[in-house]
Formats: structure tokens, C-alpha cells, sequence
């Protein structure tokens, strides 16, 4: 566990997720003072609890939970990751800071729409 500015992260598979700027992504989206727990999962437990939640019995590549105004969790099924990558032709590592970044904007309050493209792109630009 790693707990650096009001972000902690779990990794709970056997793997190791790539070193990516997560607390100055964290912070440049949600501010410095957003507590965020992110925590990367095994398919088994990522799909329990994209089951319980949104009632879809599958994993998924990225689960993003707002707590309060100001606190969230962002799960990931790191071998879901690996696997959808080339679909959007990025590497798996380009492809886990989209991801990242596209949860933090739903912790932000955005759906999906041309206003979140343009966040995500001007937000992959800043961490290239």
C-alpha cells in the first residue's frame, strides 16, 4: 500500500500496475485536498463488484465510485486493461492513465459527452 497526498494505493494482484503520475493526475483533476483510494483488483473481485453495483456480471476495466464531494475509489481489473488496450490502440501503460484520468473526470461530475473528450485530451496532453 502507497499513500502519498490523500491518494492510497492497493494493489491486491500479483502483478505490478506501471509507475504512472496517479497524485499529480489526482491532483490536477481533483485537487490536492480529494481524498482517492485507488485500488487495482483481480477479474474475480473487480466483476463482484461491477455485479453489485451497477448489476452487470462481468469484469470491467475501470469502476469509479464517488464517497463524497471531496473523497472517491477507482478500481481496476489490471489483466481487463491489458486486454482492451490495443482496442483503442494504446499501450497498456498509455491506456491505464486514460483510464485513470476518465474515472477522475467521473469523480468530477462528467459523463460521458464531448466535453469529457476534451478533458481527457487536454489531461493526456499534461501527463504525456
Amino acid at each position: 500500500m502507497t499513500e502519498t497526498e490523500f491518494c492510497t494505493i492497493i494493489n491486491k494482484t500479483k502483478g505490478k500496475p506501471p509507475r504512472l503520475p496517479f497524485v499529480y493526475i489526482k491532483n490536477a483533476i481533483l485537487g490536492e485536498d480529494y481524498e482517492l483510494g485507488v485500488s487495482f483488483l483481480s477479474p474475480r473481485k473487480q466483476k463482484e463488484i461491477n455485479l453489485t453495483y451497477r448489476g452487470m456480471n462481468k469484469t470491467t476495466n475501470i469502476l469509479s465510485f464517488p464517497l463524497t464531494s471531496k473523497s472517491g475509489d477507482i478500481t481496476f481489473d489490471l489483466s481487463k486493461v491489458k486486454k482492451d488496450a490495443p482496442l483503442f490502440k494504446m499501450s497498456y501503460s498509455k491506456f491505464l492513465k486514460y483510464l485513470f484520468v476518465h474515472g477522475c473526470l467521473h469523480l468530477k461530475g462528467l459523463d460521458h459527452s464531448a466535453i469529457m473528450d476534451r478533458q481527457e485530451i487536454k489531461f493526456l496532453k499534461m501527463f504525456p
